[in-house]
């Protein structure tokens, strides 16, 4: 008989060290992605590259749009805040034409009065010119005067920001009333049927 090596011998009859087709040769182990893996990663670089530089360009679009709007919004602003200017300058101007009417005709009754009472002077006990005039002046009252309404009118809304009430408020507040009203009205008709 021949003479064998005993390992090669229990290489061949031990078959739990290798697989079906043989002993398994040892294989280098290459390191980083696949050809496969390489594509995907530069695929995706791509991707994302183009969706970012879309997003960028949407964007920046929207931002000079909204700011062209924010600018035509100041503008109109600017333009119905010179309006109420004028509407209220030519309020005030019609006012003080009033007045200034209406302190006239007061001026004519005063003098009118003062000239019929000028007898009484130094024949009645007391009576002056000046109590003479100071009792016509008080016959004939101002009808009103207009500078509380003319700061009035120009106080309101002339400011952009400041205090005040919004509209929003005033719905919430007006909203809260109605639901207190019909909260009440309810107690009471369930207190008038018991």
């Amino acid at each position: 008989m021949n003479a064998h090596d005993g390992s090669e011998f229990d290489d061949i009859v031990n078959t739990e060290t290798w697989g079906p087709y043989g002993s398994p040769q040892p294989q280098p182990v290459k390191t980083g992605p696949t050809k496969r893996g390489k594509v995907v990663l530069s695929i995706g670089a791509a991707v994302l590259a183009g969706t970012g530089i879309l997003t960028w360009q949407h964007y920046d679009a929207a931002e000079e749009a909204s700011q062209v709007k924010a600018q035509e919004l100041s503008i109109q602003q600017q333009q119905i805040e010179l309006e109420k200017l004028k509407v209220l300058s030519e309020a005030n101007a019609k006012t003080a034409k009033t007045q200034a009417a209406q302190d006239a005709n007061r001026q004519k009754q005063i003098d009118a009065c003062v000239s019929h009472n000028k007898g009484l002077i130094g024949k009645q006990l007391g009576a002056t010119y000046s109590s003479v005039l100071s009792d016509c002046q008080n016959q004939y009252t101002a009808t009103g005067s207009t500078a509380g309404m003319q700061e009035a009118a120009s106080s309101t809304g002339t400011a952009s920001s400041g205090g005040g009430v919004s509209p929003g408020l005033l719905l919430v507040i007006g909203a809260g009333g109605a639901v207190v009203i019909a909260v009440a009205a309810n107690r009471g008709k369930n207190t008038n049927a018991a």
